[in-house]
Formats: structure tokens, C-alpha cells, sequence
């Protein structure tokens, strides 16, 4: 066997030895802290944008009106199912996060949990988002 051969076993044998993935690499570990993060910021940047436009009121009412009125449009309707789209996995993904740090199998159950949180999103979303969208497209 050529040194080149024996380099490539060894290699190959190392990768295959390493765990399937850890908590955070790539697994679902990962994209539940990477949905969490993303879910957290958009979240908070609507409040900061809904506590700015609601304090417009007292400024310029005149101005409130016509910024609410930019919110009824499709678009913005498509933005509000964004929205509790984010505000739902953020909430199921955070009682999931609750039950790894304080249930003593959380971490054993962790990757079941999440698909768990996949599920109970897409479900609440179907039962959410047809009913909004055709109040949205309706007028």
C-alpha cells in the first residue's frame, strides 16, 4: 500500500470515528439557536418600529394615520404572517430551551423536541395563516 493510500485510510478513518454532530454542528441543535436568534431580532425590531409608530399618535396624529395606513396593504399583511410566524417558533423553540436546561433528559431529548417545535409551528401556522391571508387578499 502507497503512503498516499495509507494517508487517505487514516484521514477517512478519523472522519468516520468523529460523532455524528454534536448540539451545534449542523444538526438541529443549530438551526433551532440560529431560528431562535433570527426570531429574537425580527421580533424586537418590530416592537421598536410598533412602540415608535404608536408614539406618533401624540406627536402628529395626522401621521399616524397615513403611516397606519401603509400597513394596509398586502404587503404588510404578508409581513404580519412573517410576524406571528416568528413569534410562534420563538415561543415553542423557547419552551424547548426551557425543558433542555431544566429537565434532566432534556439534552437526551433535544433533537425529538425540536422536530416536536417544527410540528406544533406548522400546525398553528396552518390554522393561522389561510384565515389571515384571505382577510388580507379578501377586500
Amino acid at each position: 500500500m502507497s503512503q498516499q493510500t495509507a494517508g487517505t485510510l487514516t484521514t477517512e478513518t478519523k472522519r468516520s470515528s468523529r460523532p455524528g454532530g454534536t448540539l451545534y454542528r449542523g444538526r438541529e441543535g443549530m438551526w433551532s439557536w440560529v431560528l431562535h436568534r433570527v426570531t429574537g431580532v425580527a421580533i424586537f425590531f418590530f416592537l421598536l418600529v410598533h412602540v415608535l409608530d404608536t408614539a406618533l399618535v401624540r406627536v402628529s396624529p395626522e401621521a399616524y394615520n397615513a403611516v397606519i395606513g401603509t400597513y394596509q396593504t398586502p404587503i404588510m399583511g404578508l409581513g404580519e404572517t412573517a410576524l406571528v410566524a416568528a413569534i410562534v417558533y420563538h415561543a415553542f423553540n423557547g419552551i424547548r430551551i426551557i425543558l433542555i436546561d431544566f429537565w434532566s433528559n432534556g439534552v437526551k431529548y433535544q433533537k425529538l423536541m425540536f422536530w416536536i417545535v417544527i410540528g406544533l409551528w406548522v400546525i398553528t401556522m396552518l390554522g393561522f395563516a389561510p384565515r389571515h391571508l384571505m382577510n388580507v387578499f379578501g377586500h
